[in-house]
């Protein structure tokens, strides 16, 4: 059996159900869930996706990784899904751009999916404007934390943020040096107002995380804290042959 490198799109083995999520105020948002292929997931993610003005979606790099890699290699479910009026291959959500303020109740949908899955131990991972949701009303919901990727800190207050402090809700903000809008300087002051945040700093990192080196580090910083028995992250993954060529098992 060919041993696969484990970079861009490869897709591990995982169970993947094409699933729809329904808010409160009436609009259904489409998303998969991606479960480890043969034993019970550990943790779950809940995949918040970036600005969809500017492009974000479902399929948004490092979410789309994070679906095709961690289920195999980390025990992980990855629940992703379109914020309200987003389009992705998967199709499209109800509703239109809520400017974050919205998007609480896609965020809602989500997790009373989580609760009638009885998904484990789920966090929050958020990547640019899913940062601003997941810190303005993560605290809402039942989550052992938010990990929180290029967090530009722009939506959310002070309030927001310091709401965090003393919690009991893990906080870790993972912040390139890079950056286009909040770099680990500004970072640390905006931050500070919540004491126990875990803040990783990453050199020559920028706001997209373009580059396998980059990509394995975002997800590396992801699996230490949800579940770091699986750290470091193989490079390599046992398979027939070519990479993609694994076998994911579809489900609706």
């Amino acid at each position: 059996m060919t041993a696969i490198e484990i970079r861009g799109g490869v897709e591990l083995p995982a169970r993947l159900e094409n699933i729809e999520l329904h808010t409160d105020d009436g609009f259904t948002l489409v998303g998969e869930l991606a479960l480890p292929e043969s034993v019970p997931p550990v943790a779950t993610l809940v995949c918040l996706h970036p600005l969809p003005t500017a492009g974000g979606f479902m399929d948004s790099h490092i979410l789309r990784k994070a679906a095709a890699r961690l289920p195999a290699l980390a025990d992980l479910a990855v629940l992703r899904f379109n914020f309200r009026g987003v389009t992705s291959p998967r199709g499209t959500s109800g509703g239109s751009f809520g400017d974050g303020v919205l998007e609480e109740k896609d965020l809602a949908a989500a997790m009373a999916f989580v609760a009638q899955r009885s998904l484990p131990q789920p966090w929050l991972l958020g990547w640019s404007f899913g940062t601003e949701v997941a810190v303005r009303f993560g605290l809402r919901f039942p989550i052992v934390g938010a990990i929180l990727l290029s967090p530009p800190l722009r939506r959310a207050t002070d309030a927001d943020l310091g709401a965090w402090a003393g919690s009991g809700k893990r906080l870790v903000a993972v912040v390139p040096e890079l950056d286009d809008y909040l770099r680990p300087p500004e970072a640390r002051e905006r931050f500070a107002i919540v004491p126990e945040t875990e803040l990783v700093e990453v050199a020559g990192g920028k706001h997209l995380w373009v580059g396998e080196h980059q990509v394995s580090r975002v997800l590396n910083e992801i699996v230490a804290r949800v579940n770091p028995a699986k750290v470091p992250l193989p490079t390599t993954y046992p398979g027939p042959g070519l990479p993609g060529a694994t076998a994911r098992s579809v489900v609706g």
